[in-house]
């Protein structure tokens, strides 16, 4: 089984970004071979260059968008693929507002377009970058995978929209194995420090924002909201290390593997799993003010931060069950919020800039 493991080649869509980057080492030294696909939106060239370094061997590396057809044709007729992983994806809640057709045209509308191209080079074998953003507001704690799923914002609506797609398809098709992994709050970065998040602009996440003021690239933290019935009246969050979800694609992958077997005639047969939603998670909850306790004891620095209104959607608390990946893939988070903090206290402080090293 190991010597056909080893010939299994992925394609990473999005592979340049935050989480595509750290899970294409985890591919990596788990003996996937892959290929990334980037438009290099909000991702950077340099992120690629320095996983070729962190693994030891250069990388093939697409400029593309998944909008593109003519593009993703000439990548699947160049390779025989295993299966997708799909995270090229626009992702600012707030940009998403002001923005809708951008995200659906992208996170839709670009999602259709691979879809399309997988079908008509029979690779049915897909991992979606998913989001608890699908959940809403939870009407229960911990959020398990049945739970009721609604959204507020075009961004979660993208994010829903293809899952609803991916449920049809499975249904219409039943050789497609489509694994939608809902993510929680992914934050830290890779332990050399060489590789981390790195937004354009003011970040959208906690953690960035909070590593920045740490570095007085930012004067001070703004946290939305004070009031919330919480541990301390701060925002409670499930934040997951990057690296532990890196992993958790990683066992996506593993488990679509394993479905494939020998059948009575000798030759190899694929189980279809249809549509399979897979939360990840740590399933503990961290408040906004318990994170900024925690980086400011790792980095020494002061975090300077003041309260503000909440914001339009965001609601007091979320984390998730994670009995599900844990029962089918035999994953489960396993670093600390500690960690955390301090694997992004060393990227941060090793890259103010992020990549920009000029």
């Amino acid at each position: 089984m190991l010597e056909n493991f080893m010939k299994n080649k992925i394609l990473v869509t999005g592979g340049a970004g935050y989480i595509g980057t750290h899970t294409c080492i985890a591919l990596h030294e788990a003996g996937y071979d892959f290929v990334v696909y980037d438009n290099l939106f909000n991702s950077s060239r340099e992120a690629i260059n320095r996983v070729s370094t962190l693994i030891g061997q250069t990388i093939e590396f697409i400029e593309g968008d998944i909008r593109d057809a003519e593009s993703l044709k000439q990548v699947f007729a160049a390779h025989h693929f295993f299966g997708v992983i799909h995270f090229a994806g626009l992702k600012a809640v707030g940009e998403s507002v002001a923005k809708p057709l951008m995200y659906y045209n992208n996170n839709v509308s670009g999602t259709i377009t691979l879809l399309e191209m997988m079908s008509e080079y029979d690779v049915k074998n897909f991992v979606f970058s998913s989001s608890a953003t699908v959940y809403g507001n939870p009407e229960s704690l911990p959020i398990d995978e049945s739970s009721k799923r609604s959204c507020t914002n075009p961004y979660g609506q993208s994010k829903l929209a293809v899952e609803h797609i991916l449920e049809d398809l499975a249904v219409s098709d039943d050789s497609w194995n489509l694994i939608a992994l809902r993510y929680f709050n992914p934050v830290g970065a890779h332990p050399s420090g060489q590789i981390g998040e790195d937004p354009n602009d003011i970040p959208n996440n906690l953690m960035p924002y909070i590593s920045q003021v740490a570095v007085d690239k930012l004067e001070k933290l703004s946290i939305f909201g004070n009031d919330y019935s919480t541990v301390d009246g701060t925002g409670v969050r499930d934040f997951i290390h990057v690296t532990d979800l890196a992993q958790g694609h990683v066992a996506a992958f593993d488990y679509l593997e394993k479905q494939t077997r020998l059948n009575e005639s000798g030759t190899t047969q694929q189980y279809s799993v249809g549509f399979l939603p897979i939360n990840l998670g740590t399933g503990k909850g961290t408040s906004v003010l318990e994170l900024v306790s925690a980086f400011s004891d790792v980095s020494g620095q002061a975090i300077p931060y003041q309260f503000t209104d909440r914001r339009a959607g965001d609601i007091a608390s979320c984390y998730a069950s994670v009995d599900k990946a844990k029962m089918l893939l035999g994953w489960q988070a396993e670093l600390s919020i500690t960690d955390m903090c301090q694997d992004t206290w060393r990227w941060q402080s090793m890259y103010p800039n992020g990549y920009d090293v000029s």
